[in-house]
């Protein structure tokens, strides 16, 4: 009896310790639902004002439909890469809740909003920068109503600076649905 409770108690121990599945290993389904309320954003320890203020080049942004959404509703609105993505009635903007010491963003993602209502998010959890499964590279929306995202992918042994590997996953607007939604229709594994 007592040799099953130790291992019970191991096998508990190593499963607590393994690290999380990222969404880029599992099979795609779609976390985007039409209709579904914005989320909130949570601020990480600072608030929205302390961030703006101690991080310059993160001013509060307020001039697009979106913008003024994500910040309505507790994010700090952002464009990745210095990078404002409007096309026709299709806008992608990143909110943050946080940023780190280095003013780098933490607890963000990045939003999708067409005719000025949300549409999803490019991933299915808030993300950290420097971390796996965070974007880093391009995000591109075809005229097609296609968007392609690449996400960083760390091995144990990578530096922070430079992931191994990247996936582009790509997307596509799904008019039909009403409102509209963003559903992640494929992933490709690429390196840096």
């Amino acid at each position: 009896m007592r040799t099953i409770a130790l291992a019970v108690l191991f096998a508990t121990a190593v499963l607590a310790q393994a690290p999380e599945q990222s969404w880029l290993d599992r099979p795609l389904s779609n976390w985007n639902t039409p209709g579904r309320a914005l989320p909130r954003g949570i601020p990480n320890g600072e608030t929205i004002a302390e961030i703006t203020k101690r991080c310059a080049y993160l001013p509060l942004l307020r001039n697009t439909s979106g913008e003024r959404a994500l910040a309505d509703a507790g994010w700090l609105p952002f464009h990745m890469f210095d990078r404002q993505i409007v096309q026709r009635d299709v806008e992608i903007v990143g909110g943050l809740a946080g940023v780190d010491g280095m003013c780098r963003a933490v607890d963000f993602n990045i939003f999708v909003f067409v005719n000025g209502q949300w549409a999803g998010t490019l991933s299915p959890a808030d993300m950290h920068s420097r971390t796996d499964a965070s974007i880093a590279g391009g995000i591109r929306l075809a005229e097609d109503d296609t968007i392609a995202a690449e996400f960083a992918r760390y091995a144990d042994a990578d530096p922070l600076c430079c992931p191994s590997g990247r996936v582009t996953v790509r997307y596509r607007i799904d008019r039909k649905a009403m409102p509209p939604v963003v559903v992640p229709v494929s992933m490709r594994a690429t390196r840096p």
